[in-house]
This record gives structure tokens, C-alpha cells and sequence, in this order.
């Protein structure tokens, strides 16, 4: 309805009916569910042609003259290209610290990513500090627009591919949403549909073949010094993930048992790891410079994936027989192709997904506590004297159960070279 608003007019209305002065454009009383009436300011921004909302006051705090010379001031400053609505809003948000995504990205690596401990903080901070902060990261977080996320996602697509725009966007989304958590007025503006690729299109089914692993064997013998060689063997013999590999510490050791704790582990949950004796071998070999297993000072996991993934690519086409049948690969098919090397060799289906330390579903997820150390031994002593043989098939791969190492740390035996 329109109407001059005064008290009158004001007292009139009923729950849910909005009063628009007839003298001054934009000014509006609306009666609230609650039976509370409010006074604001509808108007547009000049420079984005957004229409805005200004809230004046609720009635009793201010009288209706009080909300209509307020409404005046601010339509002056709006003709003069001001935005009262968006100055609030920044001094909103300055307040609680976040005036930039690059501000909304630190507060949540420190107060939500950092604090909780997350297993994927190094790759969360990579993908902030590499994709995200250079280019909207300077934007403020209340002019954020889907448009900068799709320009995000669309030069990433471009120069990282398209799995890697999904990670950002998972990244991105995660940081949105907790501050929506946070600020009542934002609104996360990304929606479903977004993704570049969908999990079944991701979903990867590459293992190696026969001739692929004794190729790979031979390509690991380099490198000894940065440890890249052995590491990408004991991914393949062990079945465990790269990250928690290349972390592997030598005070998780207890005698030939390796146990990842639940803050490296991507489950949360620790995995108990019998280590055979061809990686107990492997690891005694390297140069013991500190606690990390892995890497050139011992005092950090072990880095520089891409570069060295790149030189033994190389080395591998050199010792493929056939070279043109060369397909590419990624470290996590070695743990693919580890789970179905158990299967080949005998191991049931339950005790390989338990060396993978994947969550068990159902009951038995539940109340099954046991620890599966010797099983999971078995399994993995199945697996090594199955790749001995597929690294070399005339070599005489002895019964490895008879032969188990002593408890009282890595040795140096030795079953492949």
C-alpha cells in the first residue's frame, strides 16, 4: 500500500503489510510476523545497479519523523554515488576480521583447518596460496559473486585440468561455507552444478600390468640420495597412501611393525602395518638422517612428487619392451594395483580392504575391535613374494612366512633387488 508513513498510518497496518511513503521514494514501514514494525530504505546502487535494503530502525527505538529524516540524509548520499548499505556491510565485516577472501582464507586456516588438525592442511593452504589468492583473493568477501568463482574455476580448468578445478572448488566451498556459519548475512554463492567433471568420470579403474611393475622395479633403482626410488616401491608392497608413505616416521616403528596414527591417517583411525622384509630391507638401506624415513634432512616428509614422477616415467618407457604401449599412471594406481594383487594372491576381500584401512561398514565396523596384525601380516607377506615373483619370474621366491624378521626394528634383509 502507499501512504504518507506517519504514526497514524503506521499504527494501521496489519502483520505482513508494507507501508511505501508517498513523499519520499524508497521509504518503507512493513509490519513484521512478529508484530514489530521496521523502517528501511529501498534503493539502487548506482555503480553495480544492485537494488539495496537499508535497515533505519525498528519502531520505538526511532519514530516514524526520526526514520524519515534518516532516510532523507541517506538518499543524498546515495546521489552522490554513496552505498550505505555495502559501508555497513564492510564495517561489518572489518570488525569481525574478514574484509577479503584472502582474510576469509587465514581465518579459516587458522581458526577451522589448523585447529582441527585436518590431514589435508598442506594441500588445502597449496590450493589457497596457488590458485585462489591470485585471483580473487584482493576481492571483498561481501562482492563476492558466482562470476568470480566460475573465472576461478575456468582458468584452472584451462592450466591444471579439470580434476584439479573440482579440488579448488571443494577448497573454496569449505571455506564459504564456514564463514556462512559465522555471518548472518552471507550468502555462499556457489551452486550445485558447478563441478567441472562428476565421480563417476573421475572414478579411476588403472592398474599395472606385469610388465608395467618389473618396469617400474627396475626405473625405481635411482634417485637413492631423495629416497624416491624405495618410496614408490613401498607404496606398491605396503598398499598404503602416498601422503602417509612419504610421512612414515622411524618412531612409528615398533620392531617390523608400522603403525600410522589417526591424525596422518585419512579415516582418522590409525592402521597397523606388519612391514615384510623386502620393505624392512628397502628402509634400512636409506640414510638415516633424522625421524622421517623419507626425504634429504629427516626433519620433514618427504616433497618434490612431480619432478622425479616425471624422470621415472621416463625410465620406465626406456625399460618397457614395448615401449609404444606406454599408458600413463598415477602414484595412487600402485595402491590399486597392490589391492588386487592380494586378491590375485589369495587374500580374502575383507583382510586386503583392512591393510587399506578402509572403514568397515555394518555392525562388524562397529563392534569387530580386533586388530588384524597377524592377518594383515599374511596379506602382505602374500603380496611381497607375489611381486617377487612378477619382478623376477625365474628367481626361487622361498617361503617368506619362514623367514619373518626380527622384532626389534627394521633389518636389512633383503628379497628383491
Amino acid at each position: 500500500m502507499r501512504e504518507k508513513i506517519s504514526k497514524r498510518t503506521v499504527d494501521q497496518l496489519s502483520p505482513g503489510d508494507v507501508l511505501w511513503d508517498t513523499e519520499l521514494r524508497g521509504f518503507v514501514a512493513r509490519k513484521l510476523a512478529s508484530g514489530r514494525i521496521s523502517y528501511g530504505l529501498k534503493y539502487t546502487d548506482a555503480k553495480s545497479g544492485r537494488q539495496r535494503w537499508l535497515a533505519l530502525g525498528l519502531h520505538g527505538a526511532v519514530t516514524p519523523e526520526l526514520a524519515r529524516r534518516l532516510a532523507q540524509t541517506e538518499r543524498g548520499r546515495i546521489a552522490s554515488g554513496a552505498d550505505p548499505q555495502s559501508e555497513k556491510e564492510a564495517t561489518k565485516t572489518r570488525r569481525a576480521g574478514i574484509g577479503t577472501v584472502n582474510d576469509l582464507l587465514d581465518q579459516h586456516l587458522t581458526l577451522y583447518v589448523n585447529t582441527r588438525k585436518l590431514r589435508s592442511h598442506h594441500e588445502i593452504a597449496r590450493a589457497y596460496n596457488k590458485y585462489i589468492r591470485p585471483l580473487i583473493g584482493k576481492v571483498p568477501v561481501r562482492d563476492l559473486r558466482r562470476s568470480h568463482v566460475v573465472s576461478l574455476l575456468d582458468r584452472v580448468a584451462s592450466k591444471n585440468g579439470l580434476v584439479m578445478a573440482d579440488r579448488v572448488l571443494a577448497y573454496l566451498r569449505k571455506a564459504l561455507n564456514w564463514h556462512a556459519t559465522r555471518d548472518d548475512e552471507f550468502v555462499v554463492p556457489i551452486v550445485r552444478g558447478m563441478a567441472q567433471t562428476r565421480p563417476r568420470e573421475r572414478a579411476r579403474d588403472r592398474i599395472l600390468t606385469d610388465n608395467e611393475i618389473r618396469a617400474l622395479w627396475k626405473a625405481t633403482n635411482f634417485d637413492t640420495a631423495a629416497s624416491y626410488g624405495t618410496l614408490i616401491r613401498v607404496l606398491l608392497l605396503t598398499a598404503q597412501r602416498r601422503q602417509e608413505v612419504a610421512g612414515m616416521r622411524r618412531s612409528e616403528f615398533d620392531g617390523d611393525i608400522w603403525t600410522i596414527p589417526n591424525e596422518r591417517a585419512k579415516n582418522n583411525r590409525p592402521n597397523i602395518v606388519p612391514l615384510p622384509v623386502t620393505t624392512l630391507a628397502l628402509i634400512a638401506a636409506l640414510p638415516a638422517y633424522g625421524d622421517f624415513v623419507f626425504g634429504t634432512t629427516g626433519r620433514s616428509p618427504f616433497s618434490g612428487f612431480s619432478k622425479r614422477k616425471t624422470e621415472l616415467d621416463r625410465r620406465m618407457k626406456l625399460e618397457l619392451a614395448e615401449p609404444a604401449k606406454w599408458k600413463d599412471w598415477v602414484t595412487h594406481d600402485l595402491r590399486r594395483t597392490a589391492r588386487s594383487l592380494m586378491s590375485r594372491a589369495g587374500v580374502r576381500p575383507e583382510i586386503a580392504e583392512r591393510v587399506l584401512n578402509h572403514v568397515i561398514s555394518g555392525v562388524q565396523g562397529v563392534y569387530d575391535r580386533h586388530d588384524y596384525a597377524v592377518e594383515k601380516r599374511a596379506a602382505l607377506e602374500a603380496l611381497d613374494a607375489l611381486i617377487a615373483r612378477i619382478v623376477d619370474p625365474s628367481a626361487n621366491v622361498i617361503d617368506i612366512t619362514a623367514r619373518r624378521a626380527p622384532t626389534d626394528g627394521p633389518v636389512a634383509a633383503r628379497q628383491i633387488v
